[in-house]
């Protein structure tokens, strides 16, 4: 009995040593911390790594973490300075730099951190009206962090950042903030759009410049061309003119063939006659009248002298032709034009009058007949 009793205490012995060394070795983790109590007195801060505390003297609390942590706030309603009611989602980074204050400044810095920011938001956003706020979240940001950050201080926390997650105004207004957004949208649809058409038309018009001008170049150039042709044919025509020295008669006889297609004109009402031409008639009708008389020897007519007689009676017709062509033109100039009748018709620069010179015309012709 003796010796069983001695075993059993000695194993109670060792048990107790064993839990009592188990309880004066505490093992901290990295980036933890953990306050010790001597006789309900803070005694030290148990760092990371191995510590020996007094077994059943010194209590030792829970680990306290020393990382930066993050904490989601849940939406807060805030009333702005224009009276509208918003929600505010904040996210709060914070750290423990001083173990001790922060289990003994307050009894949980988690609530009192929450609280007060609520507190600093509602102060903050009530001096703001709603476009403020919305725009304005660096600002509310940093009012945040820099009372938070004074006033969790003496606590033993440092708050790195504040950040706000979201803002929720009314569902009204949401509604009139989308219909503004819309209507911005559509507005700037609608000057990209004029912007376009106008851009379209400009480069529309440049274009058409472009081919107005290569049209004109084109055209001045074929007229320049046309010009330099003619001019050369005009040379040409006086030169061989020139050169063969026409017989005055001829010209007339020239000028007599065109009175007919200048007459049948639908615009040859009123024209000028040069004096030139009446005079011209004269002398060809008086040449096809006038007849030489004929040698008694020579009666029998030749084929030569049938062509020259059927030629002086072509021109005698084409005389009476002209003649009445000048009539009947004058005839029409006095319908069309009552108001000048008496009158005399424009003089041109080198010509007769039109009433004037239709009488030697009319007297060439009835001598041609």
């Amino acid at each position: 009995m003796d010796v069983t009793g001695l075993v059993i205490a000695g194993l109670i012995l060792a048990a107790l040593a064993v839990f009592t060394v188990v309880r004066a070795v505490r093992i901290v983790p990295q980036a933890r911390a953990r306050n010790v109590e001597r006789l309900g007195r803070y005694r030290r801060t148990l760092r990371p790594g191995l510590n020996l505390v007094i077994p059943y003297v010194d209590r030792v609390y829970p680990v306290i973490d020393l990382r930066e942590q993050v904490v989601s706030f849940r939406p807060q309603p805030v009333i702005t300075e224009d009276n509208l009611v918003v929600e505010i989602d904040t996210v709060l980074y914070f750290q423990v730099t001083d173990p001790r204050a922060a289990a003994y400044e307050i009894a949980d810095f988690l609530q009192g951190v929450e609280q007060l920011t609520v507190t600093t938001l509602r102060n903050v956003v009530g001096s703001m009206d709603l476009e403020k706020t919305l725009t304005s979240r660096d600002t509310i940001n940093n009012q945040l962090r820099g009372v938070l950050d004074e006033a969790t201080g003496k606590w033993g926390l440092r708050v790195n950042r504040v950040e706000i997650k979201a803002i929720d105004p009314p569902q009204s207004i949401k509604d009139a903030m989308e219909k503004q957004m819309r209507a911005e949208r559509d507005k700037r649809a609608a000057i990209l759009g004029a912007e376009g058409q106008r851009q379209s038309q400009i480069l529309t018009a440049e274009g058409d410049k472009q081919a107005a001008v290569l049209r004109a170049e084109g055209n001045r150039t074929a007229e320049i061309l046309k010009a330099e042709g003619q001019s050369r044919a005009v040379d040409e025509v006086l030169q061989a003119v020139h050169r063969n020295d026409p017989d005055p008669k001829l010209l007339a006889y020239q000028y007599m063939q065109m009175l007919p297609q200048l007459a049948q004109g639908a615009g040859s009402t009123f024209w000028v006659i040069p004096s030139e031409v009446t005079s011209a008639l004269q002398g060809v009708s008086r040449a096809f009248n006038k007849v030489l008389p004929r040698s008694p020897a020579i009666r029998e007519t030749s084929a030569e002298d049938r062509a020259a007689t059927q030629a002086a009676d072509d021109a005698a017709k084409a005389a009476e032709a002209a003649a009445e062509a000048l009539a009947d033109a004058a005839e029409a100039d006095a319908d069309t034009y009552p108001f000048t009748s008496g009158r005399q018709t424009p003089q041109a620069p080198g010509g007769r009058e039109g009433t004037a010179g239709q009488a030697p015309a009319a007297d060439a012709s009835r001598r041609a007949r």
